[in-house]
């Protein structure tokens, strides 16, 4: 892992640039090293993999952490900084680079470069809600059952990755590649022979009390936050003849139960599971985001 230590300002930034931003948009990983440096002491950490990722911000000291990624390497720090519990007194800062993005704009980080990176250093924290399942996992934006869309006949189907080894694993998609190339034409991959997603018999349960039971299919059930310390919970029965209406509840606890089911929290996909709980977090970690002017 190679570190580079700038002059010193009054704020001193521990700058971790995700390996797979360098190698897919190595310009933009430049403009924000250049724009921080140039605002901040800077101690800048390129580490190769995840062991290396974890212990740069295990080792940030006083240094106020800023990551340099997509959403995964957003999810990465929060859920490394949580599972040490230093999650709540140390406010994150992220440089939005490389494919995935949506997360860090719904939580109101420019995608721009230049203005993520100026927002860094002019910023103010914004303390956010957080849901943490009974595994220890966490959810900053959304959750969804189920998280796959229907396999293409030949395809090679969606994984389940970890966010933690993935990225770092490009021969992956080398394999996947190779496997294709090896199927004749017309001919679908055993690979590819994985369940559709159908209706589920699951039991949701919102703080207690419960929206719907197993005698009832659902095509899908999604959380998302709602307000302060609140998580909004919508489930969609399977219509039968006319459109079925959503059930729709708000509360602090989410329960999940019933048939082995997977579901994708932000971007990473998990299970099966045939339970999982979700608690909300009132205000749990806090994030740096342009000042309103």
């Amino acid at each position: 892992m190679a570190e580079v230590a700038t002059s010193a300002t009054s704020e001193q930034l521990l700058v971790v640039v995700d390996p797979v931003a360098r190698r897919s948009d190595g310009e933009s990983v430049r403009i924000a090293k250049d724009v921080l440096g140039a605002g901040a002491g800077m101690k800048l950490c390129l580490p190769d993999g995840p062991e290396e990722f974890a212990r740069a911000l295990a080792r940030r000291g006083s240094r106020r952490p800023v990551v340099v990624g997509d959403d995964r390497t957003l999810i990465r720090a929060v859920a490394l900084l949580h599972r040490h519990r230093e999650l709540a007194g140390c406010p994150l800062s992220v440089v939005p680079v490389g494919g995935a993005l949506s997360l860090a704009r719904s939580l109101g980080v420019p995608t721009g470069t230049v203005a993520a990176a100026r927002a860094v250093l002019d910023g103010v924290e914004r303390r956010m809600d957080l849901m943490v399942d009974d595994s220890d996992g966490v959810v900053l934006g959304a959750l969804r059952i189920p998280p796959l869309r229907p396999a293409r006949a030949g395809a090679v189907p969606e994984t389940a990755p970890d966010p933690d080894d993935v990225p770092y694993r490009p021969w992956l998609r080398t394999c996947q590649s190779l496997v294709r190339t090896l199927v004749p034409a017309g001919r679908p991959s055993r690979l590819a022979a994985v369940p559709e997603p159908g209706p589920s018999r699951l039991r949701v349960e919102v703080d207690g009390e419960t929206l719907v039971d197993l005698d009832q299919p659902v095509e899908a059930v999604s959380v998302a936050p709602a307000a302060a310390g609140v998580a909004s919970v919508e489930v969609r029965p399977v219509s039968v003849g006319a459109e079925a209406s959503p059930l729709l509840a708000q509360g602090r606890t989410v329960t999940v139960s019933g048939a082995h089911f997977r579901y994708r929290a932000d971007t990473v996909v998990s299970g099966p599971v045939r339970t999982r709980t979700w608690v909300v977090r009132e205000g749990a970690w806090g994030l740096t985001v342009p000042a309103v002017s």
